[in-house]
């Protein structure tokens, strides 16, 4: 049986990253030249530099990411002249080893992507030139610890502390820096919330509830600690790290901080199907702001749900690393039942969501892994977004019905509506991913499916940059022949060719989220993407 599936919106025409950031004259960027000797027997090590990009409204990023076949690393490609990225000193070819300090060389493409779209307005990343990162490859040098090394000895991340009042108050005093225009120091009274909260003696204070303190004043920051609530949320760094910052002349953003005492963190957890099915209800519900958001229900007794740390009255917020947000309810369920027998779910109270709303952060951000199926032996660790679960391989004596399909596809108003992927270093595309109530998702195309032939041309043992060429040369109707991922192997191993099955018609979706239909399953080991 066929089931269609439903993703995020990006399309085949906007394969890049479209958040695009203004850059800020007076915060300037750090570009320094890579570190050269004239003596030859004393080559010094490949010099990361920090480029900073910052948006306003309207604007994007101005450049592509990428994984390309044959080469390593995540690769910045055609930047927009004079655009936010090439102003903020990217350059061609340049390889990105961290986001915001977080180490992504080693992450897989749509991990990095994700880790970009959800950090927000403003973000630091940490470049090698193409050369330099070829040389560090061809000499073995450890990426991690060269990138480490850029922030210098002693540096630690800034903490996101979320303070509770108390009945003496937040147990806190802050004073500015004097000589140092929009710098000020916090210091904890002991035993008090604040100090209960991470704070420090002589801590330097950079944010609070959403707001940078070097635009404020002492008395505007005075009266917000008199007017909050019950509780707020200072970013603060201690002195040494925050020199570290200040000669990388980067900012200090909450999006680098250690966030282990803030609350409603999201949990990311991995299910394995059962005889029954996952064992959970889902619903699409409002809140009381009239906010439509998909809810964990009814979860069965020592079901995979229930075993997995699944719990009811929770969000889901995104299906194997994908946003829900803008899903239906039927899009979403057909998501977890095209997973197969494994899914990966986030999810999160729903009072996290005003939280984080309020603090204008992504939750996201914030992930924890919840690395057991035992609730009684399970671990939280900070973990990036995981693209999906690994499948489960057919057996090698059991024959199974491919599903194999020829899709035409009408280019709509915002194009054919997939992305292509490739696994590096091997010939053959794939469709990473279909944007919901496109053409492609209309014409029949489901995400993982392995591209045959494309208008007719057998693209098989073609690149993904060669089979791109091809859809584009089609103009205005695409001819796609595909088959799903398990199906290809199993005729391929078999001698078969690859042909055109009669499709069964697709069943309405139903709201309870035991019994999945038999999914397209997509290798995800050494998945690259063309772009994103």
């Amino acid at each position: 049986m066929r089931q269609r599936n439903s993703s995020v919106a990006v399309l085949w025409d906007a394969m890049e990253l479209t958040e695009r950031f203004t850059f800020n004259s007076k915060e300037g960027i750090d570009n320094p030249a890579m570190v050269t000797t004239d003596d030859t027997e004393a080559v010094s090590k490949p010099s990361p530099r920090v480029c900073v990009l910052k948006k306003e409204e309207g604007e994007t990023f101005g450049f592509r990411l990428r994984v390309e076949r044959g080469q390593q690393g995540h690769i910045i490609r055609q930047l927009d002249s004079l655009g936010v990225a090439e102003r903020s000193g990217l350059k061609n070819g340049d390889r990105l080893l961290e986001i915001n300090e977080m180490f992504v060389d080693n992450l897989e493409h749509m991990e990095v992507a994700h880790r970009i779209q959800v950090s927000g307005s403003h973000l630091c990343f940490l470049m090698l030139d193409e050369k330099a990162y070829e040389r560090a490859v061809s000499e073995g040098l450890d990426l991690r610890e060269l990138a480490k090394a850029s922030r210098g000895e002693g540096w630690r991340p800034p903490r996101l502390c979320h303070i509770t009042r108390d009945a003496p108050g937040l147990g806190l005093n802050i004073q500015p820096v004097e000589g140092e225009k929009g710098k000020f120091t916090v210091s904890p009274v002991k035993g008090g919330a604040a100090e209960r909260a991470g704070v420090k003696k002589r801590d330097w204070l950079i944010w609070i509830d959403g707001a940078m303190v070097s635009e404020l004043t002492h008395s505007a920051i005075s009266r917000m600690v008199k007017k909050c609530n019950n509780h707020m949320t200072m970013l603060v760094i201690d002195s040494d790290s925050e020199k570290s910052y200040a000669c990388r002349k980067m900012p200090i953003l909450p999006a680098m901080a250690d966030a282990e005492n803030m609350p409603y963190r999201p949990r990311r957890l991995h299910l394995v199907l059962g005889p029954e099915g996952y064992g959970f209800l889902l619903r699409q519900e409002k809140t009381g702001t009239g906010r439509s958001v998909h809810m964990v229900r009814e979860v069965d007794k020592d079901s995979p749900a229930e075993l997995g740390s699944v719990k009811e009255g929770e969000m889901l917020l995104e299906v194997n690393g994908e946003s829900t947000e803008s899903l239906s309810h039927n899009q979403v369920v057909s998501k977890i039942r095209q997973s197969g027998q494994q899914v990966t779910l986030t999810t999160m109270p729903p009072q996290g969501q005003d939280f984080y709303t309020k603090l204008g952060l992504s939750p996201l951000l914030f992930c924890v892994d919840i690395t057991s199926g035992n609730p009684e032996e399970q671990k939280e660790t900070p973990v990036m977004p995981k693209p999906a679960v690994p499948p489960v391989e057919p057996q090698d004596d059991v024959e199974i019905n491919p599903n194999v399909r020829r899709c035409i596809l009408e280019r709509g108003s915002v194009g054919f509506g997939f992305n292509l992927g490739c696994v590096q270093q091997k010939p053959g595309t794939f469709i990473s991913q279909v944007a919901a109530e496109g053409p492609g998702e209309m014409s029949g195309l489901l995400q993982g499916d392995v591209v045959v032939e494309v208008n007719g041309q057998n693209v098989e043992k073609e690149s993904v940059e060669d089979v791109t060429l091809h859809v584009k040369r089609g103009g205005d109707t695409l001819s796609l022949l595909v088959v799903d991922q398990k199906g290809y192997d199993w005729l391929k191993k078999n001698g078969k060719p690859v042909t055109v099955n009669k499709l069964a018609p697709i069943s309405e979706v139903e709201e309870n989220v035991s019994s999945p239909a038999e999914p397209p399953t997509l290798k995800t080991d050494d998945l690259s993407e063309d772009s994103t």
